[in-house]
């Protein structure tokens, strides 16, 4: 195993020792995308519009997106350790799957077009996003990775729309989606 490897995992919060197959495999045959690899999640965690701690949070809400045990358990620990309190980290969980309920139902509504669906209630309870603990500009933003993953559209540019109104700039958008596709790509190797 490669220098290159254990260091990406220590970005991350993951012991060098940490068994993850497809990606000792791909260390073993060809370590040039290991480097891109960590030099990525290296960068995606140090960007200018987004704190540390934002910066982790994004990523553990990619990580509970995908039910990947083992990167929410280290990804949690480094977000405390970026000063993350227990009610913020509670709340990407809940966020998490709030958007989850609702980028299925969107996606439904915007995937049939029909004019009862797009007129009917959603009744859905979200009052998780009338007050967030980790104010509304941040919700909106992981909100808005969490529906970029999912794949919904309507809930994609209803979010991002929302970001921008809450001050929010399009490097800061760019630099959370970009994040959100590095962590995802990591993920699919652990």
């Amino acid at each position: 195993m490669s220098e290159t490897r254990d260091n990406l995992l220590a970005e991350i919060n993951l012991p060098a020792t940490s068994q993850f197959p497809l990606l000792d495999q791909l260390d073993a045959t060809d370590n040039r995308y290991i480097k891109d690899l960590k030099i990525n999640v290296s960068n995606a965690l140090k960007y200018a519009t987004l704190t540390e701690k934002e910066a982790v949070l994004l990523a553990l809400a990619v990580s509970v997106n995908q039910k990947h045990e083992i990167t929410i358990n280290s990804l949690t620990e480094l977000a405390k350790s970026k000063g993350a309190t227990e009610a913020e980290i509670n709340e990407i969980h809940a966020l998490t799957s709030l958007l989850n309920a609702n980028n299925v139902f969107y996606r439904f509504k915007h995937f049939v077009g029909k004019d009862f669906y797009n007129t009917a209630p959603a009744g859905i309870r979200m009052s998780i996003m009338m007050n967030p603990v980790l104010g509304k500009e941040f919700f909106e933003l992981a909100s808005l990775t969490v529906s970029a993953i999912n794949g919904c559209e309507m809930c994609v540019k209803s979010h991002e729309q929302s970001v921008i109104n809450h001050g929010a700039t399009e490097a800061r958008i760019m630099d959370a989606i970009r994040l959100t596709a590095i962590f995802k790509s990591l993920i699919v190797l652990l």
